[in-house]
């Protein structure tokens, strides 16, 4: 049984203001007020989960912002030549050496995804369908076929060289994980096959036995699929409630809302840390506060959230966070959860086979610890390898100015999008990543996405696995272009000028 105890805000074909973001302060007293008949008080120095946007308006303004904005990095003038200044770089853009995130030029950045030499209908390739996968830059495929090339065994139970090799490079893309996600010990990671099958491993495998009819489980009105059904699963199977925090206007969590939800009942909380759809990115830190206030452990999925912002899960204090591979730039078919060392030891397997038993009889059988109590049979090894090249990339590039040069380039979309008679923003919550979800009057969505198919633009056109928040909304699906880091303020530029044209 779900319960939704909100009232539902329809969809009025209306779009937000979304110039203006709360200094620290703000938010930090909005907080305060939210929370203050409950256990939690958020802390006098909260940081804001964006950095401050700066005043440009125009694509131009962007490309001509100090690089020193963007992280550390050498100024372009002085690290490159003047005859290369304004250069057509991937796709026959300009202006993309004059950008710097963290230690490489978007130029740079976009020269290392193979990719983007493509082109589609005779235009550049776009690609602005990263929500559902991101591209592979040329160090995860080069790290993918040097392993096949030179380490290909199995991992763990070989006597020779290549079970070496292949052990010792999958066991440090565990390690590079645990860094990654700030993690206290790479025994705390799990390689799954993405986001679904960790939340499906932590529902059956710890909350499920825990688990008695009545007993409750909070998620939240943004959830994609993967973070509502397997929760529906053990629901059925042991008669708990399912409880919905839900969302104000612009596609935010109503963190007082949240906070009533708890009661003797209460005994699991799963909530995304960025909607795949709205883009919204909720403040994960407070809802973690509160359940561990009531003693209730959380799990976060950060499937749209972890290419896009630092995640450390021992300052968030998670129990569990999970994420997928093929939207962190690392090949299809792997992914990581992280779980806290006590509920990887009180959680049962998940399946049964080699790799995760220490000794079997036919009476008993004595399981290894975590991590290979969970990780039965081969798994996937070499996309595992790849997956840390993938996480390497981005520690080498800076995730913190990844994520303020996305912020930037998706406050400019909004804004951009917003100029558009007839089309209508869907998510508009001030604190958002990557998702520039809209409608546009008098088209249907797949018209739309198949017209910009014309233009070389990728994006996605649907229901994007979550329905229940799009119905809140009054829709039935979006038109969903999602950005990355390799994306570029005249990207944004060209699927303006496509929407308009579409009249």
């Amino acid at each position: 049984m779900i319960t939704t105890d909100h009232l539902a805000i329809p969809y009025t074909g209306g779009t937000q203001d979304i110039s203006g973001v709360p200094s620290e302060a703000e938010l930090t007293r909005l907080a305060n007020l939210y929370l203050e008949n409950e256990f939690v008080q958020v802390p006098a120095q909260t940081p804001s989960y964006s950095p401050a946007v700066l005043s440009q308006t125009e694509a131009s303004q962007i490309r001509e912002i100090n690089v020193n904005t963007y992280g550390p990095g050498e100024n372009v003038t002085n690290s490159t030549s003047a005859g290369n200044a304004g250069k057509a770089g991937v796709g026959g853009q300009k202006g993309n050496d004059s950008i710097v995130i963290g230690s490489k030029t978007l130029e740079q950045i976009r020269q290392d995804f193979p990719i983007l030499e493509e082109t589609v209908n005779n235009h550049p390739l776009i690609w602005m369908d990263n929500g559902a996968t991101t591209q592979r830059p040329r160090a995860v495929i080069d790290r993918l076929t040097y392993y096949y090339e030179h380490e290909n065994s199995n991992v763990h139970r070989g006597a020779h060289t290549l079970a070496a090799r292949s052990t010792d490079a999958y066991e440090a893309a565990r390690q590079t994980v645990a860094d990654f996600l700030g993690a206290p010990s790479k025994d705390d990671i799990i390689f799954v096959r993405g986001t679904t099958e960790g939340i499906n491993l932590v529902a059956q495998s710890f909350v499920k036995p825990r688990l008695n009819p009545g007993d409750e489980i909070i998620v939240s009105l943004l959830e994609h699929h993967a973070n509502i059904v397997p929760w529906q699963l053990v629901a059925q199977e042991t008669g708990a409630v399912i409880r919905v925090i839900p969302v104000d206007e612009s596609g935010q969590l109503i963190l007082p809302e949240y906070a009533k939800l708890f009661n003797e009942r209460t005994k699991f909380v799963s909530v995304t840390h960025v909607s795949n759809v709205l883009g919204t990115i909720t403040p994960v830190a407070e809802l973690i506060s509160i359940a561990h206030a009531h003693g209730i452990p959380v799990l976060v999925d950060g499937a749209q959230s972890v290419a896009h912002i630092p995640v450390n899960v021992s300052a968030l204090d998670a129990d569990f966070y999970v994420f997928s591979g093929h939207k962190i730039y690392a090949p299809t078919g792997i992914g990581a959860l992280y779980g806290r060392k006590e509920y990887l030891e009180e959680a049962k397997p998940y399946h049964g086979g080699g790799n995760m038993i220490a000794d079997v009889t036919f009476e008993r059988t004595i399981y290894n610890p975590a991590p290979n109590k969970f990780e039965a049979g081969t798994g996937s090894i070499g996309d595992a390898v790849a997956l840390g090249a993938a996480l390497d990339y981005l520690t080498g590039i800076g995730m913190s100015e990844i994520s303020r040069y996305e912020h930037e380039l998706v406050s400019y979309g909004m804004r951009e999008l917003a100029k558009i008679d007839g089309l209508h923003l869907i998510g508009t919550a001030t604190e958002k990543s990557s998702a520039l979800s809209f409608v546009l009057d008098g088209h249907t969505i797949d018209e739309v996405g198949q017209y910009l198919d014309k233009w070389g633009i990728a994006v996605r056109t649907g229901h994007h696995c979550a329905q229940p928040i799009l119905r809140h909304y009054g829709l039935e699906g979006v038109v969903r272009p999602t950005l990355a880091l390799y994306n570029t303020p005249e990207d944004v530029d060209t699927l303006v000028r496509a929407v308009r044209s579409i009249h």
